[in-house]
């Protein structure tokens, strides 16, 4: 009878503290890679101390069993090491989907650089992927459902995580819809909404948001690019939120509309930061949620990683190494910023060439890069043209041409009063002056937004305000310009389809472009400016486009001031 007893109360003991101890997972979360998979910069021939062989080596030493391993999209563009899995080796299984496999992810959610690549390319690492592919408001146009799943419930440790995948709905204004032929984008607080209840069927321990959208407002909640904080704030149910897209990083808490905090975690690009939130689950359900941004370069390498993906580097180093052309000059994306460059005419002069435009409007798709004089190699395309833009030859008048400018210069170049005031547009603090990060400046917006033209004379006032600035005498071959005229222009797919703003600004509807389109490349835009350079053999490259900054004197002392405060040097602006 004791022994019943004992043996009873043995039981009771291992069941009582079996339900009450308390549960821990932790969750980690990678973001807007960009190809840094290896350590090892491919397009600049130079090693990194921060990629995904950091993330192995911590996995190898804490173990998967109560870890649960997400990414947060945009992985398979931005460096050679995926370009090359991705449209050079295609008959191998992509090193994204091999690599991320090998690492035992859970989940992940798609991002609009993924769809950036193509239905055949993301298709096809989908299949290989051994988990999930994750994007509720990517809606299947034939069938009315997601075309990737909506969310996952993942075990681990006796607990149930479901994670919800969400992609920013503006993929649209940036993408041909080719891309992505039979998928619309529906907004992600409204798509949120109608699945949170589904989830909560599912009787979850916790609830994960991995959004392939930054952070944004919290009272925005229409179709937005950027809409994490607003579906964080304004559907309960989230626990722990993964953001990114932005390119920024964060790591916030908020209170929701139910009066629930929320954990949002951002963590920037190319492996700088791994994202890490750890769950502890009480008893009586209660949690306890913190998190952590965590950069990649403090945890060690591992040789095991990067031994296993040793074949495929020295494939893609050989590749990237291919000599294409000589150079006869060097082009310095730096001189982009204050005037008519090599760097972004070389772009023009592609650009103009494939699709025999009249007119060409290019960007510096690299804020610190340059092409040596001597050999050129498939990298160096790498450096002058960093995305996998489609090329478009469109129809625009001469009034959308200059509203387009004007919108362009307006956000690169600020108005001068005098000639001490500074003449691009910086972030700046409260005193006025350009905030700096590592002792430089900050740009108040995206440099490759900021549009020149080829195939036009104009002049740029610094003079004028806003939307004033620009005045156009002619072209390039002698003739009037008139803004009735009808003139073809070259322009990247990501700036035809609403990137920016300019097609916008230039009174072009998304919906009026199909109707403008003359041309479309079958390739993406780097394909040939590789075989441009190829079949010129020797380039020299000049900055050639007739555009004009006035006044010149300030233009000349401004550069003088503003380049070592844009990319570092002994001289700075007080």
């Amino acid at each position: 009878m004791r022994k019943a007893v004992l043996i009873t109360t043995l039981v009771l003991s291992c069941f009582f503290l079996a339900f009450t101890r308390e549960k821990k997972i932790d969750l980690y979360a990678t973001t807007d890679i960009h190809g840094m998979l290896l350590p090892y910069d491919f397009a600049e021939a130079t090693f990194s101390d921060h990629s995904m062989a950091n993330l192995a080596y911590l996995l190898d030493s804490i173990g998967h069993e109560k870890t649960v391993l997400l990414d947060n999209g945009d992985i398979l563009q931005g460096d050679p090491l995926v370009y090359y899995s991705n449209y050079i080796d295609t008959a191998n299984i992509n090193v994204v989907a091999d690599m991320l496999n090998h690492l035992g992810y859970d989940a992940a959610t798609v991002g609009n650089h993924d769809i950036e690549t193509g239905h055949r390319v993301y298709d096809k690492v989908r299949s290989e992927y051994k988990f999930p592919l994750l994007a509720a408001n990517a809606i299947d146009l034939k069938t009315g459902k997601p075309y990737f799943k909506p969310y996952v419930i993942i075990k681990k440790d006796g607990l149930r995580i479901a994670v919800m995948g969400l992609i920013t709905p503006s993929v649209p204004q940036w993408l041909p819809p080719f891309l992505y032929k039979g998928i619309r984008f529906d907004g992600m607080v409204e798509t949120a909404r109608k699945w949170m209840p589904e989830i909560k069927k599912e009787k979850p321990d916790i609830i994960v948001g991995l959004f392939h959208s930054g952070m944004g407002n919290e009272n925005d909640v229409n179709i937005d690019e950027n809409s994490s904080l607003a579906v964080a704030a304004n559907v309960p149910g989230f626990d722990v939120v993964f953001l990114g897209h932005d390119h920024a990083s964060a790591n916030k808490k908020i209170v929701n509309i139910a009066g629930d905090t929320v954990l949002l975690l951002d963590g920037g690009s190319r492996s700088t930061f791994l994202m890490h939130a750890e769950v502890k689950i009480n008893s009586n359900g209660s949690k306890n949620i913190s998190g952590a941004l965590i950069r990649m370069k403090t945890i060690p390498i591992s040789k095991n990683f990067t031994e296993e993906y040793k074949n495929i580097a020295d494939s893609v180093r050989n590749y990237t190494a291919r000599v294409i052309g000589f150079s006869t000059a060097k082009a310095d994306s730096h001189d982009s910023f204050f005037g008519p460059s090599s760097f972004v005419d070389l772009i023009h002069d592609v650009q103009l060439s494939v699709t025999g435009a009249e007119i060409s409007f290019a960007a510096p798709l690299s804020f610190n890069a340059s092409l040596d004089s001597g050999q050129l190699h498939v990298s160096d395309m790498f450096k002058l043209y960093r995305f996998e833009n489609f090329l478009y030859s469109v129809k625009m008048t001469g009034k959308e041409i200059d509203s387009y400018l004007e919108h362009s210069y307006a956000l690169w170049m600020k108005t001068m009063k005098d000639s001490s005031d500074y003449m691009l547009k910086y972030k700046t603090d409260s005193n006025g002056k350009p905030e700096l990060a590592h002792g430089t400046a900050r740009l108040e917006n995206a440099y490759y937004n900021f549009d020149s033209a080829k195939g036009l004379i104009y002049i740029v006032d610094l003079q004028k305000k806003d939307g004033d600035k620009i005045s156009i005498t002619g072209l390039s071959d002698g003739r009037q310009f008139y803004p009735d005229s009808v003139y073809t222009v070259a322009v990247n797919s990501y700036r035809a389809n609403g990137g920016g703003g300019h097609f916008e600004a230039a009174g072009i509807d998304h919906d009026m472009l199909p109707e403008r389109i003359v041309y479309t490349t079958p390739r993406d835009m780097r394909y040939y400016i590789i075989k441009w350079v190829e079949d010129k053999g020797v380039i020299s490259p000049r900055p050639s486009s007739q555009w004009s900054i006035i006044p010149k004197e300030w233009e000349r002392d401004a550069e003088k001031r503003e380049r070592p405060l844009l990319f570092g040097g002994k001289k700075q602006i007080n």
